[in-house]
């Protein structure tokens, strides 16, 4: 009998242990909203993980940054600026930038504007590129890359990719990735010489893409695509599509988290966040499909909590109504509607 009850215990946990492996991982989903209102629309948004801070571009007549506590959202504070679109911080010169015209460089730590710099082109969205300490501005007309120095707030030169820019990323190793949205395809970039050295062509795969993601580990690459839209997923070292993987309508930024070996694509067309496995360098699929809020497109990692945080607002009908078989557009943007969303487990 006692060797019966020890072979049937070890059968039971042995059976619990096959359950629990076998237990598909919680889902992700939308943890938190806040309203936090306003006047005026959004743009990019910022998370200073380390600080724990999140910056909000509005625009309007009213233009500024919006600044609040990353954990509780309630806000410390405002940076006027003309035309604000989005924020990078560097950590080390203690110096944050708006991308702005002309572009405003401020301190972190009061909020206080410490100059302007001027800049050619209209500046849209920015990345910053740590080790190096420079920042890359992208804008939709010529120049279409203005390179600033963050230590000292310079303008090291221009970069003309061909197209109107939208996210870049970087590998590390002197090579930038730059998504260009009217052009279909991905400008590679020399951060020595500040010249491109390719395109990888995206015709027939994925059209008008606002996202890109990397994997360093692997080397690959992730474009988030609105026509069609797909998520395409290629080779960084030769642009080699590996595969596209359907993603919502609207896509306008990815994130790769490489603990979890999954990318986010905020999709603000179809209010959805799209999260693709990564199963194996040449797998890959979609995992699934987070509803979040029609318009919530410009999203943030927060890489303390692993969580992505999205920004969005309500909007009335379109003034006037669209005529049959037209196109909807966008009406107004409601008053004080202007909404945090947070994304996690």
């Amino acid at each position: 009998m006692r060797i019966a009850w020890f072979w049937l215990a070890a059968s039971l946990a042995t059976m619990s242990g096959n359950l629990c492996a076998q237990a598909p991982a919680e889902p992700y989903k939308v943890l938190r909203t806040v309203k936090v209102g306003g006047d005026g629309g959004f743009d990019y948004i910022h998370a200073d993980s380390d600080v724990r801070r999140l910056y909000v571009a509005r625009s309007g007549q009213n233009s500024r940054v919006d600044v609040y506590d990353l954990d509780t959202f309630a806000p410390v504070g405002e940076i006027k600026t003309a035309n604000a679109r989005g924020v990078m911080i560097d950590a080390k010169s203690n110096h944050g930038f708006i991308s702005s015209k002309p572009l405003t460089m401020f301190d972190p730590k009061t909020l206080q504007v410490i100059k302007t710099i001027d800049v050619q082109g209209n500046p849209d969205g920015m990345f910053f590129d740590a080790p190096e300490q420079r920042l890359y501005v992208l804008s939709h007309v010529a120049p279409f890359v203005t390179v600033v120095d963050t230590k000292e707030g310079s303008v090291l030169g221009t970069i003309d990719i061909g197209g109107m820019p939208e996210q870049t990323v970087s590998d590390g190793e002197g090579h930038l990735y730059i998504n260009v949205e009217d052009k279909e395809n991905i400008a590679v970039v020399d951060t020595k010489t500040m010249g491109v050295t390719a395109h990888y062509d995206l015709t027939g795969k994925g059209g008008t893409c606002a996202g890109l993601a990397f994997d360093a580990k692997n080397r690959i690459l992730f474009a988030a695509c609105r026509n069609p839209a797909n998520m395409v997923i290629l080779r960084a070292d030769d642009g080699k599509i590996l595969s596209t993987v359907p993603i919502g309508a609207g896509a306008d930024g990815a994130w790769f988290h490489p603990a979890t070996m999954e990318v986010f694509s905020s999709n603000g067309g179809s209010g959805t966040v799209s999260v693709v496995k990564e199963n194996g360098p040449t797998t890959f699929a979609l995992e699934q499909t987070v509803p979040t809020m029609i318009g919530a497109r410009t999203s943030t990692m927060d890489w303390k909590t692993n969580r992505l945080i999205l920004v969005a607002a309500e909007f009335g009908p379109p003034t006037p109504p669209a005529q049959p078989g037209g196109n909807p557009g966008r009406g107004p943007l409601l008053p004080d509607s202007v909404t945090i969303i947070v994304v996690g487990k």
